[in-house]
């Protein structure tokens, strides 16, 4: 019989036994003993830690916000401070963020837009007639007349009709049902949500996804996060990054050991490597595809970006149409485009659109309730879309500054393509492919063999290496090409095209002078 005691001391007494049994079986699990806080409370441990969260997305990296962009970021607040550089900026030259470096708007998607945020403003007398009938559009398209309500999940049905049209237009007539258009949060969110519908089975059976290298590091991301097996077919960087199709069948025949081959991502023009495709090669793509039975995606976000003589943009719907009903009627297809690139720049608006050619009617319907569980894309960005597809007209106000900007926009960024290729081409021990369309160079570096060790003994990519000290003796903050992929042996790094001229001409003879003194550093 056990003697009297208050009941706090028989709590504590309880609570103490309690610890020290959770600890004793904790430690014979080979567990560590819990910690306790001052009070002697042990603390609750976290539901989602690094061992505990989803392992798939521990396999994402993305290289073009990697930790050279965080350097960059680190150094920026470094000089903020007053802190002593070899430099007096940081220029991030890593990513097509056209606006961040210094491309001025089209004036009338923004007129359109500052009306259809504010309608106020369609009192104003200040604003062209044009840009007030635009906006009295959407406006009535948009539920309580506001841009502020959500739209149908599909995107604004207005919208997709103008896309149709743009469609029909850009691809000589080729017709375009709005129901096969899908507004999307940039081209990005389309891609992603065609790759879900795509990635399933296990093991042997996983869906297998061709994606080129060097490639968009959003692809093996996404890939990444979903599970799915990356299937590499490499560019033919000695033929200026072109598309061979014997390559894609050894990567196809490889991958169908290990996976189900099910998808081919194209990106044309070419992101990082800024080639176009001839018809010639989406002809014999759209054949592979349809011999093997593959998906075919199709990125065309730069469509309006092409600079080289002798290239020109060919939507892989207009040829898979040409090619006539054996195909048209048969090969799966999506295309993407978006409001962030061409001559727009919009980055942060995040629209985009993509079309569905030759889906399933019942997994189309799966795909409408993949998107509505999103509700909707932002509706500003649906708006920017539809001005992009819809611009102004011969004869109304707006049209001659609209043409005259878009024309200088253009035309400053294939001066720029040409003089980025004509610079780093006197470089010894660096080699850039003509930039044919798109935003980027991505020249092939050679690094001495005394950097490729110092780089391996500390744990990098000599190209990571390489471009981490380019950051932080000039300031230049680039993407190193293993970010994207690149043939073994070989050194790559993406560098964006859009700095205006003469801050461009800078950066180039910057990134020759380090190349020299890097090259002699380490030979």
């Amino acid at each position: 019989h056990m003697p009297s005691v208050s009941f706090r001391s028989a709590l504590s007494l309880h609570t103490c036994t309690t610890l020290t049994l959770s600890s004793l079986s904790a430690t014979r699990r080979g567990l560590p003993k819990p910690k306790m806080s001052e009070n002697g409370v042990v603390p609750r441990a976290k539901v989602l830690t690094i061992d505990t969260m989803n392992p798939t997305v521990k396999n994402v990296e993305y290289a073009v916000r990697g930790p050279i962009v965080a350097r960059a970021v680190e150094l920026e607040k470094e000089l903020s401070e007053g802190m002593k550089k070899p430099f007096a900026e940081v220029i991030k030259a890593n990513i097509g963020d056209a606006h961040a470096m210094g491309q001025q708007p089209i004036t009338f998607f923004r007129q359109v837009l500052a009306l259809c945020s504010y309608p106020e403003l369609l009192n104003d007398s200040t604003f062209p007639e044009d840009a007030k009938s635009r906006a009295r559009r959407i406006l009535q398209s948009c539920g309580g007349n506001s841009m502020g309500s959500y739209s149908a999940s599909q995107g604004i049905d207005s919208v997709r009709q103008d896309v149709a049209r743009y469609i029909e237009r850009r691809d000589g007539g080729v017709p375009c049902d709005p129901d096969d258009i899908y507004l999307t949060t940039g081209a990005s969110d389309g891609i992603m949500t065609m790759l879900k519908l795509l990635v399933c089975g296990e093991g042997v059976t996983r869906t297998g996804v061709m994606i080129s290298i060097p490639q968009y590091p959003l692809y093996s991301a996404a890939l990444a996060e979903l599970g799915a097996v990356q299937i590499n077919y490499y560019l033919n960087e000695e033929k200026c990054w072109s598309l061979d199709i014997s390559e894609l069948q050894r990567a196809l025949d490889e991958a169908r050991h290990h996976c189900n081959p099910r998808a081919l991502c194209i990106i044309n023009p070419g992101n990082p490597t800024g080639q176009v495709q001839s018809r010639e090669c989406i002809e014999d793509v759209i054949r592979f595809a349809a011999k093997e039975g593959l998906f075919l995606m199709a990125d065309e976000v730069y469509q309006d970006n092409v600079y080289a003589d002798g290239c020109q943009f060919h939507s892989f719907k207009k040829v898979l149409f040409e090619m006539g009903p054996e195909y048209s009627d048969t090969v799966e297809l999506a295309s993407f485009h978006s409001t962030s690139k061409c001559y727009m720049g919009e980055c942060g608006f995040r629209g985009g659109y993509m079309e569905i050619i030759n889906m399933d009617d019942e997994v189309k319907a799966q795909l409408t309730k993949l998107v509505s569980v999103r509700l909707c894309p932002p509706v500003p960005g649906q708006a920017l879309m539809d001005l992009v597809v819809n611009p102004p007209q011969p004869g109304e106000p707006s049209y001659d500054n609209f043409i005259k900007e878009r024309t200088a926009t253009l035309s400053a960024l294939a001066e720029k393509a040409k003089l980025t290729e004509q610079i780093l081409n006197t470089v010894h021990g660096i080699s850039c492919n003509p930039v044919q369309g798109a935003m980027y160079s991505f020249p092939r570096i050679i690094i001495p063999e005394k950097a490729v060790k110092e780089a391996t003994d500390k744990g990098q990519q000599p190209d990571m290496f390489y471009c981490m000290k380019m950051l932080e003796e000039t300031g230049i903050c680039l993407v190193p090409g293993s970010g994207f992929g690149q043939k073994d042996g070989t050194y790559h790094f993406r560098m964006t095209i859009l700095p205006p001229r003469d801050k461009l001409q800078i950066l180039l003879n910057k990134v020759k002078e380090f190349h020299q003194k890097f090259t002699k550093h380490y030979s």
